[in-house]
């Protein structure tokens, strides 16, 4: 007698196939969600040249700080002074005496303002980078943007 209901081992082969798909299809997904925090990063890093430019207009040297007094008035898009900040890299200047939410701001992913590596703002130019464990592996991503809005790709941390 045939109750048309599905056996025990046509269920557990039907979770087997979709459990291998799943392996095949996460790490892919890891990869287009990489590509869009490094696209936040083209936008923040474009944003932040475009603020150190008028703020150079204005008075004739870059500045070192993003937000506060006598700064660029600049933050990550996504920032909220609530602290729940809706951005993943880390952003800013990495000099001793650096504060947080002066002159670099910190992203979800959580990259220590170390692994934005020696970057300054001076009379004639600046350096500012972004830093984010993107994967999760300990292997950070670092972008660096310039004076001339030269956007370079200075460490690798999604392959």
């Amino acid at each position: 007698m045939k109750s048309g209901a599905f056996t025990l081992i046509e269920l557990m082969i039907v979770v087997v196939i979709i459990s291998f798909l799943a392996v095949l299809a996460v790490p892919q997904l890891s990869r287009y969600k990489a590509k869009a925090y490094q696209a936040e990063v083209a936008v923040n890093l474009a944003s932040l040249h475009t603020a150190q430019q008028t703020f150079f207009a204005q008075n004739g040297f870059y500045t070192n700080v993003l937000l506060g007094e006598n700064g660029l008035g600049w933050r990550p898009t996504g920032y909220q002074e609530s602290g729940k900040s809706n951005f993943h890299y880390t952003y800013g200047f990495n000099f001793p005496g650096a504060q947080e939410g002066v002159h670099y701001f910190v992203g979800k992913l959580g990259a220590p303002v170390t692994s934005l590596g020696s970057t300054n703002a001076a009379k004639d130019g600046f350096i500012a980078c972004a830093a984010g464990d993107v994967m999760g592996k300990n292997a950070v991503d670092v972008w660096q943007i310039d004076e001339n809005r030269n956007i370079k790709h200075t460490q690798n941390g999604v392959d």
